[in-house]
């Protein structure tokens, strides 16, 4: 049985106060939430330790963005999973492609990367996905086969989410065709040994498709950038409506 799994990437943004702030005007909303529906936030470095805190006994999982693949050493601005261990991690996220595009993540750091996260038992959502260049000269499928031939080896896909996540759709208000974004999402589950592993979708998911997006039968979820900073619309996306 596959598993839902709505998760807010808050990326570079929001202090402290401000995370709990956005507690407030959120949490009331679950009250609505069907039980099926796992709920992660994956916050800066530094909220961690806020939400960690102010979630417990509550249904929402603390991700992070981020992890080395050393348990300890001189990497200076890096994260090493027993430390995000003792923030009360759950989840985090490997291999963004602005990891990839600004900060020099390759296949092979990804690799070592998730495979340091299941080391200390968090639950790694891998991202994957195309550029608008790539998309245009019909590589999209090479390129992602090519991905997860490189970033799954060695890896545990029985503790594992993927994102889908087109990288020409990540933050530019674009959403890739539900329909398309399932195809492919299809295309990914064929590759994978295991089928139940979740895969969600991620590119300007906004309150208005998120139910459109859910409604398709490969997509067990979605990685929501701009909306879930946001605490009405990011209820929203969590508590979208099953089309019947």
């Amino acid at each position: 049985m596959r598993k839902v799994i709505i998760a807010g990437n808050w990326k570079m943004y929001k202090t402290q106060a401000e995370a709990l702030d956005f507690l407030r005007g959120f949490l009331d909303h679950l009250n609505e939430t069907p039980d099926d529906r796992e709920i992660v936030i994956c916050a800066p470095f530094t909220a961690l330790g806020t939400l960690s805190k102010n979630l417990h006994g509550s249904r929402v999982r603390v991700g992070a963005q981020n992890v080395h693949w050393e348990d300890a050493g001189a990497f200076t601005g890096e994260i090493s999973a027993p430390m995000l261990v003792e923030l009360g991690v759950r989840y985090v996220v490997v291999g963004h492609s602005e990891r990839r595009q600004y900060f020099g993540d390759t296949d092979v750091t990804v690799n070592l990367r998730l495979r340091a996260a299941q080391t200390h038992g968090l639950i790694p959502i891998l991202c994957v996905g195309e550029t608008k260049q790539q998309r245009d000269a019909n590589e999209t499928e090479a390129v992602i086969i090519g991905q997860l031939d490189k970033d799954l080896r060695g890896v545990d896909q029985e503790r594992l989410v993927i994102a889908y996540e087109p990288i020409w759709a990540i933050g530019t208000g674009d959403t890739c065709e539900s329909e398309e974004a399932n195809r492919i999402i299809g295309l990914i589950r064929s590759k994978l040994n295991y089928p139940d592993v979740p895969i969600q979708y991620g590119g300007s998911v906004k309150p208005g498709n998120i139910d459109e997006i859910m409604a398709q039968p490969e997509i067990d979820g979605a990685l929501v950038g701009g909306a879930s900073l946001i605490p009405n619309d990011f209820a929203r996306i969590v508590n979208y409506k099953t089309v019947v």
